[in-house]
């Protein structure tokens, strides 16, 4: 359980994002339910996964944590806490030579413990002006080792411009969570088959993917 100070710096962190960016969450192909899930979103800003927990209803919010880098949320005390003991993060060792834990059972521990993921298929963030990175296979092996549990694309608009690369001075502005429709593995489908097929399901949520 957590304590008072996490539950208050929990609260803070979640008050200044809704205040900086007035995040809209749009359940566009997914209704706000209580089943177990895998958020599966683009990757733009450190911030994403505050965004996407500030939109899930409280009830939600505390049963879903994000999968995040252990070399950067272990990096200092402040990130430590507030990764860890605030948001209850899966931390993952990106460093293969490093690594002494199999990500892909880091997570489905966490699913098996009854917790949804937030996870980023990119694997780091998108600095380019690509919508998307190409996604690494994790999500691919996460799908394949738990085939029952939805995955759900999560489309966040406009963080990158709050935050741009290389500014310490957020920039008030707009910022919008759009939830697709669930999908699932098929039982014999390939590894790049699947991965375009939820590429091409998470990129359609866009903005841009519906302009004229």
């Amino acid at each position: 359980m957590r304590g008072i100070g996490t539950s208050f710096a929990g609260a803070l962190i979640l008050f200044f994002a809704r205040f900086l960016t007035a995040v809209r969450g749009r359940w566009s192909g997914v209704a706000p339910t209580d089943e177990q899930r895998i958020y599966y979103a683009n990757h733009a800003s450190h911030g994403d996964f505050v965004l996407i927990w500030a939109v899930l209803p409280r009830r939600m919010r505390f049963a879903t944590r994000p999968v995040a880098g252990s070399d950067y949320w272990l990096k200092s005390r402040l990130r430590r806490f507030i990764g860890r003991d605030v948001f209850n993060a899966v931390l993952i060792d990106r460093d293969r030579s490093s690594r002494t834990s199999d990500p892909i059972i880091q997570m489905t521990d966490a699913l098996d413990g009854g917790s949804s993921l937030i996870v980023f298929p990119e694997g780091t963030r998108n600095t380019t002006d690509a919508p998307l990175l190409p996604f690494k296979s994790g999500l691919f092996h996460l799908a394949q080792a738990r085939p029952n549990v939805d995955l759900v694309p999560v489309w966040i608009d406009n963080l990158n411009r709050v935050m741009p690369k290389g500014e310490f001075v957020p920039i008030p502005l707009i910022c919008t969570v759009t939830f697709g429709a669930a999908l699932r593995i098929a039982d014999t489908e390939a590894k790049q088959d699947f991965l375009a097929r939820a590429e091409a399901a998470l990129r359609a949520l866009s903005p841009k993917a519906s302009a004229p």
